[in-house]
């Protein structure tokens, strides 16, 4: 059962007269429970939905498109709370946050529905049969799973849960409902890495074509870390090692099935100072959002809007800053200086901002802190605009994971502070617009 918020004025619904505060039962006899009910038993042309409205129990047969919304609103996305999550892994980021930072970073989601609607990795740990059931009969595809091994008893003690060793079990399912699966390798130094690396990539192998592709990334350690599972980061030579190994594989992968499907992040090719592939390498980015290609993607942007340079107005003077992560400094050093080749008012100085907030080991933009930012560019020259990479605000608030706010950082700088997305033309735009 659902309740509606809200009712869109002049919409299939409002002529139907359904009401805020109406209950849905169910839509064509079937109960619904939360958004994926809905959304899907609504695309139906002809729909009746059961109501409960106060004592009374009633159906409203509503006539439309295909697919076509009928204009209900709910209190919550998912018309239901998010899962949460149930295990402790030994390398969960959550856990190394340090304490007194606001409630909302705090909570664990690993909720199959925002894997379908919004690309979020879950473990499979906390569903039941009855959910699975649903996933493959409505073919909730593409799933985003994190397997970090498919050793059941490995996976069993990594993610502190004793129902954890069926992963490959249930990909199985998903994998023969038609349902196509992305897959990441969180990877802890002597966990599993080495020949347990080796047994995960050859089983998730064995489900191609379902499987379309699989990252592999190190684990993210913080200095908060008391307590809890001894990890340790890996070297540079280590990091090289693991790229070879990934490689080889994903090699024999192209060979056998036209697809790489393993990639190592870039954080990888950082540490092991190593050159990042081209654009053609990753297969359209299955992996962006794990930082699989990012730095190539931002690249091949740059050098797409960089071929229409002299559509801007390369003579106006410019004078402003750039503030990032230490894994991109020298990256997004380098495209400034290219400009600056072409746009010789360009003053723009590029900041690299140690995190000091989780510790020097977490190196990536999207978790540089407000606080970092002021006291590392304090007294610093930042022309007239100090330009940030968006992922260091939350998606729909502009606030830092330490809960500074970017007015607060521009009036602790005595400057405009501009959110930038991380993409190469947007750069562009930005610095010459």
């Amino acid at each position: 059962m659902v309740t509606i918020s809200a009712v869109r004025r002049g919409s299939t619904a409002a002529r139907a007269g359904l009401a805020p505060g109406d209950i849905i039962i169910s839509v064509n006899d079937h109960p619904v429970n939360d958004v994926l009910d809905y959304r899907f038993y609504l695309t139906e042309c002809r729909v009746t939905l059961k109501i409960h409205r106060g004592p009374e129990l009633f159906d409203v047969t509503i006539d439309k498109e295909e697919y076509a919304d009928i204009g209900l609103e709910f209190d919550t996305f998912l018309m239901d709370e998010k899962h949460s999550c149930r295990n402790k892994c030994i390398f969960c980021f959550i856990d190394q946050l340090p304490r007194g930072m606001r409630d909302t970073l705090y909570f664990k989601d690993d909720d199959s529905r925002l894997s379908f609607l919004q690309g979020n990795y879950i473990t499979l740990t906390n569903l039941s049969e009855a959910e699975i059931d649903r996933i493959c009969q409505m073919k909730l595809s593409p799933m985003n799973i994190s397997v970090h091994t498919t050793n059941p008893d490995l996976r069993c003690r990594m993610m502190g849960n004793r129902f954890a060793g069926g992963v490959l079990d249930t990909l199985r399912r998903f994998a023969d409902a038609g349902i196509l699966l992305h897959t990441q390798i969180v990877l802890c130094k002597g966990v599993n890495d080495g020949k347990e690396l080796d047994r995960t990539m050859r089983d998730l192998a064995e489900l191609f074509p379902a499987l379309e592709s699989c990252s592999v990334v190190p684990a993210g350690l913080t200095r908060h870390r008391a307590g809890l599972y001894p990890l340790e980061p890996f070297d540079e030579g280590e990091c090289a090692r693991v790229i070879a190994q990934v490689e080889t594989f994903a090699d024999q992968c192209m060979a056998r099935h036209g697809s790489r499907i393993f990639f190592c992040g870039d954080e990888l090719y950082l540490k092991a100072k190593l050159p990042l592939h081209d654009d053609a390498y990753y297969e359209g980015y299955p992996q962006l959002e794990n930082g699989v290609g990012l730095i190539t993607s931002m690249q091949t942007d740059f050098d797409a809007e960089f071929e229409r340079i002299e559509d801007y107005d390369l003579q106006k003077p410019r004078k402003c800053a750039i503030a990032t992560g230490v894994a991109a400094y020298d990256f997004i050093c380098s495209l400034v200086e290219k400009l600056k080749k072409v746009c010789y008012n360009l003053d723009c100085r590029v900041y690299r901002i140690e995190n000091n907030f989780f510790g020097q080991a977490i190196t990536v933009a999207g978790l540089v802190t407000g606080g970092d930012l002021i006291a590392q560019l304090k007294d610093k020259d930042l022309g007239d605009t100090l330009y940030l990479p968006s992922v260091m605000l939350r998606a729909d608030d502009p606030v830092f994971l330490d809960d500074v706010t970017l007015p607060e950082l521009a009036h602790a700088l005595g400057v405009e502070v501009k959110a930038v997305k991380t993409g190469g033309a947007e750069l562009i735009e930005a610095l010459l617009s």
